[in-house]
């Protein structure tokens, strides 16, 4: 299926995700269109980039266990309700017909640059919403386990832009900064894709040699992302990745 060149091609796709993520989260929008560039089946693309992608948030994930530390509560409630909703969104992609999914991707595109987009505004918003609060969890816990399992539904699904819906509805409920939200999310974001994953290994769905190349260059470009933390402006990262996932978006529906 992919031959020779291709391979460079995706794994350069992956170390480039593999550092944006780091930066400034959105690498999917680069690694899946890559992959279907050169001629993976939408579907097939979709599941070999979330394998993939595994290490990578299994690294992003050890790095912030330190800002879990007195959310164990929340992590043994909304863990399980991520792995849930990966679950299901992962039945739900292998249950839709290629060319129905190939259809839809240009709309998850924009979804997801919609997201991204709004990344570092909701950001700001919510930063400043916590500092008008009183100190107190304005809402019960569990009004974040419906919420929650969308999104990770969704993250089954597709995935890109997932880590934003998260952290949203859990600044929304819990009082807390967002640095220890953030590792929430992160754990959150985790279960969810690793629980899908875990699914896909047995879809027959995966394309193996791809997802190896993927898996190195996503490690490779995180750890590069982290030497150039502080250089770029994630906001200029971010809007550039939203800019291209705007034009792929736009060639998905013209082809």
């Amino acid at each position: 299926m992919i031959e020779g060149f291709e391979y460079v091609l995706i794994g350069l796709a992956a170390v480039l995700a593999g550092a944006i993520n780091a930066l400034a989260g959105g690498g999917t929008l680069i690694s899946f269109p890559m992959l279907t560039a050169v001629g993976v089946p939408a579907v097939a693309a979709n599941i070999t980039n979330t394998v993939s992608l595994i290490p990578g948030y299994l690294g992003a994930t050890i790095a912030q266990l330190k800002d879990l530390k007195g959310q164990e509560s929340r992590l043994r409630l909304l863990a399980p309700v991520g792995a849930l909703g990966g679950l299901v969104g992962g039945v739900i992609l292998l249950l839709t017909e290629e060319e129905l999914f190939r259809a839809l991707i240009p709309f998850l595109i924009l979804f997801a640059s919609g997201l991204l987009a709004v990344q570092e505004p909701l950001r700001r918003r919510l930063l400043k919403n916590q500092l008008k609060r009183s100190g107190k969890t304005t809402l019960s816990p569990l009004m974040t386990v419906i919420p929650v399992f969308l999104a990770a539904v969704y993250g089954g699904y597709f995935g890109a832009g997932l880590s934003v819906i998260v952290l949203a509805v859990l600044a929304l409920v819990f009082e807390d900064n967002l640095t220890r939200l953030n590792g929430l999310k992160q754990a959150i974001s985790f279960s969810t894709n690793i629980t899908a994953a875990v699914f896909f290994l047995f879809s027959g769905e995966v394309v193996w040699r791809a997802a190896a190349v993927m898996a190195v260059g996503a490690l490779v470009g995180g750890a590069l992302g982290g030497r150039f933390a502080g250089k770029i402006k994630p906001t200029t990262l971010r809007m550039i990745v939203v800019v291209i996932g705007v034009i792929i978006a736009v060639i998905y529906f013209v082809r």
